[in-house]
């Protein structure tokens, strides 16, 4: 099902069509929920922080993690107290949590663990943002910026600077879920009570062609493998002579982008195995995995480490064009001014 709605979102055909009624209900209710914000019925909060929201509009992975690690770096590069929120898809339970570099990735997200390891920012989870950045100024009062890790549509916490993440898709179809990739219309309409405006969005682009006005990225993966020890060594020594035949796994948005990134670096693969989005690997049938080295992203790791041991994952490099965060630092510079 998965894969058919990903082909049908592309184009325009019968299953796309079939699903339009749907996707108008769909469309309806949206509207209704941005309307309660802009006349008040539902409340928006701010922070006393500078917020930035780095999401998509587009269901399914875009690039949007590797932003918020990039654009976090840069903020701690030019001296900023940086914290991140997010709400921490497929955890086990839906408590207001700060991640700490031992955290089970159950209590607190694949996403947010590997944000926390990669930039050693203090971060929060919670189904509320609002609730997780208030609780991250409590421990840590003297965050200046706050960056939320999803939550385009999340209107309760009130945002100074948004970045709406597009892969090679763009707009897919153009219709909305679930006949068609989009949460919610694109161009969208903006809710200007929680802090949306045209000039305080930015659009990157991750791959794929750029639109005018929008900044790029480019995304390649590692050339080296980590393992669960934390040991490295090029990812070209997987398939030296003598060595386990390689299958690689995963559990994100669109595992066939991840194998054709493998394959592009020269690896070869014995078998792929495509799963759910944030996939539980304590489900999973690995005692049919023994005979392979298995290989994963960043994001898979912590939790197929559990257990399969001898795993190994390779990061995702992903390279910002600077005018994006020069665009950033001017609206930071405005909002100080």
């Amino acid at each position: 099902m998965r894969a058919a709605l990903l082909q049908a979102w592309a184009g325009k055909g019968p299953l796309a069509r079939l699903l339009l009624p749907v996707a108008s209900l769909y469309g309806l209710l949206a509207a209704l929920r941005r309307q309660l914000f802009r006349g008040g019925w539902l409340p928006i909060q701010r922070v006393d922080a500078f917020v930035i929201v780095v999401g998509n509009v587009v269901a399914g992975g875009a690039g949007k993690t590797p932003t918020v690690i990039g654009l976090v770096k840069h903020l701690q590069a030019q001296g900023h107290k940086v914290g991140v929120v997010s709400r921490g898809h497929g955890r086990d339970n839906q408590s207001c949590l700060e991640v700490n570099a031992h955290a089970r990735v159950e209590e607190v997200g694949d996403e947010p663990l590997l944000i926390h390891r990669a930039t050693g920012a203090p971060v929060w989870v919670g189904r509320d943002r609002w609730r997780a950045a208030h609780a991250l100024l409590a421990h840590r009062p003297d965050t200046r910026v706050i960056v939320c890790d999803d939550g385009l549509q999340h209107y309760r916490l009130w945002r100074d600077l948004e970045i709406c993440v597009f892969d090679d898709r763009g707009r897919g179809n153009g219709w909305l879920l679930p006949a068609g990739p989009l949460r919610e219309p694109w161009p969208r309409r903006a809710v200007a009570a929680a802090g949306q405006s045209h000039d305080r969005l930015l659009v990157l682009q991750t791959a794929g062609q750029v639109p005018v006005g929008a900044f790029s990225a480019f995304r390649c993966l590692s050339n080296v493998v980590l393992d669960s020890q934390g040991n490295t060594k090029p990812l070209s020594a997987l398939n030296a002579p003598g060595r386990a035949p390689v299958m690689a796994v995963a559990g994100i948005a669109r595992p066939e982008v991840f194998f054709a990134m493998l394959r592009q670096t020269g690896l070869v693969l014995e078998q792929t195995l495509a799963l759910p989005d944030h996939f539980d690997f304590r489900e999973a049938p690995t005692a049919s995995w023994s005979p392979f080295q298995l290989i994963c992203t960043e994001k898979d790791a912590a939790k197929l480490w559990q257990v399969v041991p001898s795993a190994v994952s390779v990061g995702l490099e992903q390279t910002i064009e600077s005018a994006l965060f020069d665009a950033v630092d001017r609206q930071l510079a405005a909002h100080a001014a």
